[in-house]
């Protein structure tokens, strides 16, 4: 436990002598909360520990849980806490003397009262003691006067068969069971003795964890300081990129609204384009639906012309032909095409305007500001060289600091001192391991020697029912009996001579280990299983009447800290590192391990100082603004927009001429027959020609359908330009002026807010890396699960799964082979009588009820041997007067 204290302080006075190198540097700045990169620091190499405190007793755990079992009924009271701790505070209290004070008085009675299962069972125990010796002196002394059966005469009754099986039936259990209890104890011995030679792999395994956990602890806080290159890496990367990442960011802000006017101005140069394509194409377009349809015009008016000077044939003035005549004269209006395009407005000013306006290439100039805007980062980049420089000397400075941590701070000397100190235990545990074998060795043979005495009287009793049962003739009569029989029953009175010499020995011993074993089990083992122990040690001022705390006023000299044995247990347990464990943050702030304060504070303002200039970035120069303004006073909207939608929407001709041509046919069928009716058909055939020779291929001709689509949708463009293009290009100059003043003006602002931004990701790099130390301290570095597992060896392994539980279980098998010797005494002294040669025996006159020969002449019905010579060399045997 030297060794883990010794191991727990190390980390408390690393960070001390480092706090008094290096001054403070305070997180929960702005920095804190920067949105930098997540840093991958890699993981902190960790030790393996060997060390296996769960233990497996095998089968003989049966024999454990059974006097756990019993345990609980002897004291079946939980762990007294309140009871234990003003039991510590009287001690340490040092009141001696002064038992007598009622609070004393009180506090005894408590003590008993919770006492009183293991002070019943000492009682019992006592008495036994006690009275054994001498109940086995009186009995000796009672069967010396030939009484409590010393009397060799054995009355003959019905039942003696009876009784004599029943007798041997109860000692052989009696025995039976004593020999159970007898193995246990022997098994128990060993198990002990088996345990204490295998303890020294489990010391081992703890000093090797103990040591690796001392020289891991160097190279982690090595990796801890060297992981620093990480951090300062990713801010060299970021400051070698600050065009990209600051210029990005400032080129991102400006571009909310720089990039919105950037493409206002594109798509009004697109809708410049587009509206100079459609006004060529409606000026095409009409150019070629005129040449096409003044060709019809002029065929039609021949027609007409033809058509009128057969209708002034005579043949007309005749009565029969004036109506059909007057119908067709009627009907010349006609053959007239449909579509004047020849009257549509001319949009050849409005186009000329455009082709003025398409040579200032207005995409061009937005491509060059577009390339100015985006030259932000090489900008950024030049402009803050001397940042750069700066800045990087200044990490370095820190790079500086925490490399020279490692060669001016103690941790080696202290770290090297605790290894010598783990070493001097080790060795000195080898030193003296022999001596703590060879006492448990003596040890175990007093055990043996314990078990050994039980088994001679169990061999007593053994041999006596043996030879009595093997050698009893129910037909001899009990002056005959044989000499085995006779043997058996002198075995038998051995065995319980034995009894009586050696049951209060063994008890004492029973009495002895059965308190001390019993005790440490309810108070020691089963509160330390349920940590109820560690609740008392952790009472305020109980260890130490000043200190509040007593591991943090052993640690830290600050009693007041909340630092309890069960909250290092528990930690150490879940093999959380010393730094977490002993809350050492409350007496060290992480933070003041580095001194990046000062540095960070001057980092900062220097991006406050940073100033890029972006004048010479020009958005759009006048002569784009001009061209702008040029098209929106070009007269677009003042085109008549419905005069073409409604030409384009009207048919070829008026009329069908195919249907215009069979009408006249049909006319001429009703005038007789003659040279007017041919003439007509003649004209009908012509117009039909007309029909098929121009108008379907006007109709069919791709050059006519696309120049009458064209138009339509040429026009439908242009409407749809035309709709608030004022207003629509004073917003795009408006704003284009905007961003510009935007850039000339107010990016500084923009600047400084990114640079603050920046430093703020750059400083959040070593924000990130004060965390990571401090996690990897509470949970990766210097774990100090070997410190748990030494006192779970110590405590719930060797003194309680190795000693108290085989001392328990050693005193609960020899306690009850011990209290079974009463009734094998019993049953022994009563068994003896049927085994053993009597000197007398009982004479009856009726020989057909007790079938034996010579029964005379005895007194009170006596026979006596003696009286006719039969010799009886058992009479005088020192035995036979038990």
């Amino acid at each position: 436990m030297a060794a883990g204290l010794c191991l727990l302080l190390l980390p408390l006075w690393a960070v001390r002598t480092v706090s008094d190198m290096q001054p403070v540097y305070r997180a929960g700045s702005p920095v804190a909360a920067a949105a930098a990169a997540t840093l991958d620091f890699g993981s902190v190499p960790a030790g393996t520990y060997d060390t296996n405190t769960n233990y497996e007793p095998g089968g003989i755990g049966i024999l454990f849980h059974l006097v756990e079992g019993f345990l609980s009924m002897v004291q079946p009271n939980p762990f007294p806490q309140e009871l234990a701790r003003k039991i510590a505070q009287q001690r340490f209290a040092e009141i001696q003397g002064e038992y007598q004070k009622p609070e004393n008085v009180v506090l005894t009675l408590q003590t008993l009262h919770y006492e009183v299962g293991f002070l019943v069972a000492a009682a019992i125990g006592l008495l036994f003691i006690l009275l054994m010796p001498l109940v086995g002196l009186c009995f000796c002394m009672c069967r010396c006067c030939d009484n409590c059966g010393g009397e060799m005469h054995q009355r003959q009754k019905k039942n003696n068969d009876c009784k004599r099986g029943c007798f041997a039936t109860f000692l052989f259990a009696s025995s039976l069971i004593m020999s159970i209890c007898v193995l246990s104890a022997y098994a128990a011995n060993q198990h002990l003795t088996t345990q204490v030679r295998g303890t020294k792999k489990l010391v081992n395994s703890n000093f090797k964890d103990l040591k690796t956990l001392i020289n891991e602890a160097p190279m982690q806080i090595d990796y801890l300081v060297n992981q620093y290159n990480t951090t300062k890496n990713k801010a060299m990367s970021d400051l070698n990129n600050i065009g990209p990442l600051l210029g990005g960011r400032v080129q991102e802000q400006l571009g909310r609204e720089v990039r919105p006017a950037f493409d206002a101005i594109l798509n009004m140069a697109g809708a410049i384009r587009e509206t100079k394509e459609a006004l060529e194409n409606v000026s095409v377009s009409v150019e070629v639906m005129k040449e096409g349809t003044e060709r019809l015009q002029a065929n039609l008016t021949d027609a007409k012309a033809n058509l009128s000077n057969t209708l002034g044939d005579p043949a007309c003035k005749q009565a029969q032909a004036v109506e059909i005549c007057n119908s067709i004269r009627n009907s010349f209006n006609q053959l007239n095409i449909n579509a004047n395009f020849s009257g549509l407005p001319n949009v050849t000013s409005q186009l000329n305007i455009l082709n003025d306006i398409r040579k200032t290439d207005l995409t061009s100039l937005v491509q060059k500001g577009y390339a100015a805007f985006n030259d932000t980062p090489e900008l950024v980049q030049n402009q803050t060289r001397n940042i750069e420089s700066d800045i990087k000397n200044v990490l370095d400075s820190i790079g500086g600091n925490i490399s020279n941590f490692s060669k001016v701070s103690p941790v080696q000397h202290i770290l090297s001192n605790a290894s010598h100190f783990v070493t001097q235990s080790e060795a000195y545990i080898r030193e003296y391991y022999p001596v703590v074998e060879q006492y448990d060795f003596y040890r175990w043979l007093g055990s043996l020697v314990l078990c050994c005495m039980l088994i001679l009287i169990l061999i007593f009793f053994g041999l006596g029912l043996l030879c009595g049962s093997c050698g009893y003739d129910r037909h001899a009569s009990p002056t005959t009996r044989g000499c085995i029989s006779n043997t058996g029953g002198n075995l038998l009175m051995a065995g319980v001579g034995f009894s009586f010499l050696f049951s209060w020995v063994l008890m004492a011993i029973v009495l002895a280990t059965f308190i001390a074993g019993g005790n440490v089990e309810k108070l020691v083992c089963e509160p330390y299983a349920d940590r109820s122990i560690f609740k008392v040690l952790d009472t305020p001022y109980l260890l130490n009447s000043q200190w509040r705390h007593y591991l943090s006023g052993v640690l830290f000299q600050s009693p007041n800290v909340n630092l309890t044995f069960e909250k290092v247990y528990s930690d150490c347990k879940e093999n959380k590192g010393i730094y977490s464990a002993l809350e050492i943050e409350n007496v060290f702030h992480l933070n003041e391990l580095l001194n990046i304060s000062m540095y960070m504070d001057d980092i900062e303002s220097k991006f406050e100082h940073l100033n890029v200039s972006f004048d010479h970035i020009i958005l759009l120069d006048e002569t784009g603004k001009q061209a702008l303004r040029k098209f929106g006073s070009a007269g677009i909207e003042d085109i008549d927009f419905d005069a073409f939608m409604s030409e384009t929407s009207k048919s070829v001709t008026k009329v069908d001429l195919l249907a215009f041509a069979n009408e006249l046919e049909a006319s001429s069928d009703k005038l007789p027959k003659g040279a007017l009716g041919n003439a007509l058909k003649g004209h009908a055939n012509s117009i039909r020609m007309i029909h098929l020779q121009q108008v379907v291929p006007l109709e069919q001709s791709m050059k006519y359908v696309k120049a009458r689509t064209t138009l339509n949708q040429s026009v439908r463009v242009l409407q749809r330009s035309s709709v608030e293009l004022g207003g629509k290009i004073a917003g795009v100059i408006s704003s284009i002026d905007s961003a510009q003043f935007l850039i000339s003006h107010n990016a500084s602002s923009v600047i400084i807010k990114e640079s603050k931004r920046f430093a703020d990701t750059v400083m959040g790099y070593f924000v990130q890396y004060l965390h990571w130390v401090k996690d990897s301290l509470s949970f990766e570095v210097a774990t100090c699960k070997p410190l748990s597992n030494l006192v779970d060896t110590a405590v719930d392994v060797f003194l309680c799964s190795y000693v108290v539980d085989s001392v328990n279980a050693f005193w609960f098998g020899l306690g009850g082979a011990t209290i079974f010797l009463i009734p094998a005494i019993v049953f022994a002294v009563k068994l003896a009588k049927f085994y053993r040669r009597m000197d007398t025996e009982d004479v009856y006159d009726d020989v057909e009820i007790i079938p034996m020969k010579n029964m005379e002449n005895g007194n009170n019905s006596y026979h006596n041997e003696h009286l006719y010579g039969i010799p009886n060399p058992v009479m005088t045997s020192g035995i036979e007067q038990w």
